[in-house]
């Protein structure tokens, strides 16, 4: 973290992107417990660190993904200057534009293992790294911390922050 005056440096915005693109894979929980038989109310009625969990190991296991909890109407923030950086106003734009340019690059899925959750209220702060093949048969690890609000069970704000130079150098290997 920069100290209070400075600037954060390029790593430190570069994991905070990392961050906030956690929290957008971390909204699929009420997938997987629509999966295991539960319905979309019960998928509600736990709590937000149940369903980011969830979500993630759904998504390491890879029969689920954390966007499946995205409200339509999500506001999704990827810090820094990346390619893909920038503030998307739907669950939509934000697939199009950030998610489809970056799984276009990648030959396997990112996988994601959970450092952790940090969670206050209805807000959520999923620390994980991420490691995938990309396309060249490189490897391609990130550490994305994503800062995550739930309203009725889906996330309806994030600000995802992640080493938006190893993001980069994927998009534009």
């Amino acid at each position: 973290m920069a100290a209070a005056g400075r600037a954060p440096t390029r790593c430190a915005r570069a994991r905070l992107a990392a961050l906030a693109l956690v929290a957008a894979l971390a909204a699929a929980a009420p997938a997987a417990a629509q999966a295991a038989g539960a319905t979309p109310a019960a998928a509600q009625s736990v709590g937000p660190a149940t369903q980011v969990r969830a979500a993630f190991e759904a998504w390491a296991a890879g029969t689920g993904s954390v966007f499946d909890l995205l409200h339509e109407d999500v506001v999704w923030t990827v810090a820094g200057s990346s390619p893909v950086s920038g503030t998307y106003a739907s669950r939509q734009e934000f697939l199009d534009r950030a998610v489809q340019p970056i799984t276009a690059r990648l030959a396997t899925p990112i996988v994601p293992e959970l450092r952790d959750l940090v969670v206050q209220g209805d807000t959520v702060v999923a620390l994980f790294d991420g490691t995938a093949t990309a396309r060249d048969g490189s490897a391609y690890r990130n550490t994305y911390a994503w800062h995550m609000l739930l309203e009725g069970g889906r996330i309806v704000r994030v600000t995802a922050f992640l080493d938006t130079w190893a993001l980069e150098h994927l998009l534009r290997g």
